[in-house]
C-alpha cells in the first residue's frame, strides 16, 4: 500500500489579503476580463492555457452538449424545481445526476474506445472492427453511436468534426472515430449514425482533454441547459402536463 505524503498540497488555487492565485496566475490581474469562460474552464481543469484552436473546439462541444429537449435529466430537474422552487441548486443537482453512462456521459465511454483504437498495435481498422464485433456479440450499445430520433444521421457530428478540421485540431482520435464508424456499419450490416457524444469524444480528445475528466465538461454544459429549463418552468410550468403524460403512458394495472 502506498504511503501518503506527510503533507497534502493543491496546485489549483490560494488566496491572499489582496488577490486570489489560480494555477500561478493572478485572478484579478491575469484572468478576469482576459479569459473567456471556456478558456478559464480548460485552464482550471488541465492546468494548461488552451490555444485559440483548442478553445474553439471545446467551446463547440459545450454548446453542442447544452441542450437536447426534454431529456431525462431535464424532466428530473423540472419536477424537482416545481416541487422545491426555493432550491434552484437542488433541481440542477437532480438533473445532473442523470448525466451517466446512458445519457450525455457516453462521451467518456466513446473516448475510451477511441483511445483503445489509437493505442492498438495492429492498426486502426483492425482494432475498430474488433470493438464492433465484441459489442455486437455482447448485445451492448456502442457509446457514441445510434440515436432514436436522428436517423439516418445525427446532424451534429459533421458540424463538430468540421470545427476540428477548420481549427486544424483533427488528429488520431477523429481518425479512430471514422474507422470505428466504418467498422460498426460493416459488422452490423446496416448504417448506425455517429451521435453527438461520439463526435465530442473525438473532438475533446484531439483538443487534449483527458478522458477521465470528459464527463465533467458534459456536466458543465448541461448545468447551463438545466438553468434555462428551470427558468422556463417558473414562467411556463410544465410539471403538471409531464406528470399527466406519464400517468397516461404508464396506466395502473391491478395484479
Amino acid at each position: 500500500m502506498s504511503r501518503l505524503p506527510d503533507s497534502q498540497t493543491t496546485s489549483i488555487a490560494s488566496s491572499t489579503a489582496d488577490d486570489v492565485i489560480v494555477r500561478g496566475r493572478s485572478l484579478c490581474r491575469d484572468l478576469i476580463g482576459k479569459l473567456t469562460f471556456t478558456q478559464m474552464t480548460y485552464f482550471q481543469v488541465t492546468g494548461q492555457m488552451p490555444t485559440p484552436a483548442q478553445t474553439a473546439v471545446v467551446d463547440a462541444c459545450l454548446v453542442a452538449l447544452m441542450e437536447h429537449g426534454l431529456t431525462p435529466s431535464v424532466i428530473a430537474a423540472r419536477m424537482v424545481g416545481s416541487s422545491a422552487p426555493e432550491a434552484l441548486q437542488a433541481a440542477v443537482a437532480a438533473g445532473i445526476l442523470g448525466v451517466g453512462s446512458v445519457f450525455v456521459g457516453t462521451v467518456e465511454g466513446c473516448a475510451a474506445l477511441l483511445h483503445r483504437i489509437v493505442s492498438a498495435e495492429g492498426g486502426l481498422e483492425a482494432e475498430a472492427r474488433r470493438i464492433a464485433t465484441e459489442h455486437r456479440a455482447a448485445m451492448t450499445p456502442i457509446p457514441g453511436f445510434g440515436h432514436p430520433v436522428h436517423k439516418p444521421d445525427d446532424p451534429r457530428p459533421p458540424v463538430i468534426l468540421g470545427v476540428l478540421t477548420t481549427q486544424k485540431v483533427a488528429g488520431k482520435h477523429a481518425e479512430a472515430l471514422k474507422a470505428l464508424s466504418a467498422a460498426v456499419d460493416a459488422v452490423y450490416g446496416r448504417h448506425i449514425t455517429i451521435n453527438a457524444t461520439g463526435a465530442i469524444a473525438a473532438a475533446l480528445a484531439d483538443a487534449d482533454v483527458p478522458i477521465e475528466i470528459m464527463r465533467g465538461f458534459a456536466v458543465l454544459a448541461r448545468c447551463a441547459g438545466l438553468v434555462g429549463h428551470l427558468y422556463e418552468e417558473k414562467r411556463q410550468p410544465a410539471m403538471r402536463a409531464i406528470q399527466e403524460a406519464a400517468e397516461r403512458a404508464v396506466p395502473y394495472e391491478a395484479r
